[in-house]
């Protein structure tokens, strides 16, 4: 059974990983720390498939290499903790636009319910990176192969068939879709996508910075302070994002902007971003273009 947050009022702050990055441990000794919780909310599929993803020793291993790329290639966190994060996320934006009746595909395209809709994006959020234990160059695509084989065990004791194809086929394009021109085609799709990109919070970047990877991404990144999601007014859905210093509208313009656009979400969130505090926190000393 998946862990049930305390209920959460309409302003939710996004988590984030520590800040000193996962600690280095055999292969098995990893994965067994793998475990990912959000709210289901009673809905029995979706727990069923979250304790069929925990208990999985093949999708955490796929987490733990991707780790170990991202570690290797200097990048921010890419370990289980960013796939709990990315379907905390995912999920709040779908039960926020679904609260304010937006209809998700697996409604209105199959006659299936909302609940179906949080199964897909579960699916996506956390398997969308699975390819990246294979290669960070057009992971997307490795990440198909591989969660296509698993998907048919995770969906078993949720789904019979033809459900069990069409909802692996939707987490399949939700997988695609995130991304740079993933062109999603559904909400469930637009949302993992978007989710992905608010992956942003401060400790995600520390550990690139530090260790002398400047450029603007981790400049970018390590200026995001928090991320808020909650209900909007005008729209479905408000993101506030609190930078310590304006090089962190970079990550809000380029990246987030860039997965918004062309989606389910454009039009359907709004998004703020503020730079907190008298005087900007100094991020390098200088930069060089060599």
């Amino acid at each position: 059974m998946v862990d049930e947050p305390a209920a959460a009022g309409d302003q939710e702050q996004v988590p984030a990983p520590d800040p000193e990055g996962p600690a280095r441990k055999p292969p098995r000794e990893a994965i067994a720390e793998a475990r990912v919780r959000a709210p289901t909310r009673g809905n029995r599929r979706l727990e069923g498939f979250l304790d069929a993803v925990n208990g999985d020793e093949q999708v955490r291993a796929w987490w733990y290499m991707t780790q170990v790329h991202a570690e290797r290639l200097g990048m921010s966190d890419h370990s289980w903790v960013h796939m709990q994060i990315v379907l905390n996320i995912a999920l709040r934006l779908l039960r926020l636009l679904v609260r304010a009746g937006v209809e998700p595909g697996m409604v209105t395209d199959h006659g299936m319910r909302d609940r179906d809709a949080e199964v897909v994006v579960a699916g996506g959020a956390l398997l969308h990176d699975t390819g990246m234990s294979i290669h960070r160059t057009d992971h997307e695509a490795y990440s198909l192969f591989l969660a296509s084989g698993a998907l048919d065990r995770l969906l078993a004791d949720a789904y019979k068939e033809p459900e069990r194809t069409v909802v692996a086929s939707e987490i399949l394009h939700a997988i695609i879709g995130h991304r740079r021109r993933g062109e999603p085609y559904t909400l469930e799709a637009s949302v993992v996508r978007v989710a992905d990109a608010l992956d942003m919070a401060q400790g995600r970047t520390r550990l690139p910075l530090e260790s002398g990877h400047e450029g603007i991404h981790s400049i970018s990144a390590a200026a995001v302070d928090e991320v808020r999601i909650q209900a909007g007014e005008e729209r479905p859905v408000r993101i506030e994002i609190q930078l310590n210093n304006s090089a962190g509208i970079f990550q809000v313009d380029d990246l987030l902007a860039t997965k918004i656009r062309g989606t389910q979400l454009e039009g359907r969130v709004e998004v703020i971003a503020r730079v907190e505090g008298e005087t900007e926190k100094r991020l390098l000393s200088g930069f060089r273009l060599s």
